[in-house]
């Protein structure tokens, strides 16, 4: 049922002409609304829907000093892991600016992964990240990774292109550094991620196209299932 209740809210967006986007008049607020479908739920390097499609939206509000907070769902699919759970929410707030002139952008925040129908499988993160050029360097830390009382730090280097007509070629590698209690013994205390994607807008819609994998630490423990190389589509409207 909440599965159904988000792709019936989706395809309304998606294909509404109603735009959702506003600012005060004197620039200082501002919201923003987006919805997406994409062939699957693909969250540092390994599927959170089974290899399902997934359907996603998110509501944000942003202030010109470079604060914002939002709110983001998607269905989920975790199996026996957590059988109850069919939705993520996460609630994220944080603030976004450049230093001076220097061309170096920063994002410091705080974000909470809900699981509703789920007990003991929330947790919170807080991340950073510095971007300067087409790089983006970033670190985000858990004191109670995946609800486990344990820590995971994940790191990551971004990179993003303009090539002609319009499209974006955008790459990155990620590190997830676990506590090795996260897991338990026997098993790795670590993965490596990649992506490499070409996006583009084209008719009022953003289209994404990107290929994911992992490291063979990654594969043993999340599941070759999970966490083997893809391509993922997604189709996105901002509003």
């Amino acid at each position: 049922m909440k599965k159904m209740i988000l792709l019936m809210a989706a395809s309304g967006l998606m294909t509404s002409g109603a735009a959702m986007a506003w600012e005060s008049e004197n620039g200082q607020h501002s919201t923003s609304a987006s919805v997406a479908l994409s062939s699957d739920y693909v969250w540092r390097g390994y599927s959170q829907t089974d290899n399902k499609p997934a359907i996603s939206g998110s509501f944000d509000y942003g202030h010109s000093s470079g604060f914002y907070t939002g709110i983001w769902a998607s269905n989920v699919d975790f199996g026996d892991v957590a059988p109850e759970t069919s939705i993520e929410v996460d609630y994220y707030a944080g603030y976004a600016n450049t230093i001076g002139d220097s061309g170096i952008g920063y994002d410091l925040g705080i974000l909470r992964y809900d699981y509703p129908g789920e007990s003991g499988l929330d947790w919170n993160e807080v991340y950073g990240s510095l971007s300067y050029s087409y790089f983006t360097l970033g670190v985000a830390h858990s004191g109670d990774v995946y609800g486990t009382s344990e820590t995971g730090t994940y790191y990551n280097l971004g990179f993003d292109y303009g090539l002609p007509a319009g499209i974006n070629l955008s790459a990155a590698v990620g590190y997830y550094d676990y506590d090795e209690d996260v897991f338990g013994a026997g098993n790795p205390d670590s993965a490596t991620d990649y992506r490499i994607g070409l996006s583009k807008d084209f008719a009022g819609f953003g289209f994404d196209l990107s290929f994911t994998d992992t490291d063979s630490d990654g594969e043993d423990l999340y599941s070759d299932d999970l966490a083997d190389g893809r391509v993922v589509f997604s189709v996105s409207k901002s509003m």
